[in-house]
C-alpha cells in the first residue's frame, strides 16, 4: 500500500514539472499541493 502512495505521488510530482513551472514560486506551490494531497491519502 505505501509503495502505491508513493508511486502516485512520484508520479504527480513528474506530471507537474512536465506540464512546466517556469518559476521557482510555482514548483514550491506544486510542491505544496503534491504534499497536501499525500496526507489527506494517508489520513483517510
Amino acid at each position: 500500500m505505501t509503495k502505491k502512495i508513493l508511486l502516485v505521488v512520484a508520479l504527480i510530482i513528474v506530471m507537474f514539472s512536465l506540464v512546466g513551472c517556469q518559476t521557482v514560486q510555482g514548483i514550491g506551490e506544486d510542491v505544496t499541493w503534491v504534499g497536501e494531497k499525500g496526507a489527506e491519502i494517508l489520513d483517510q
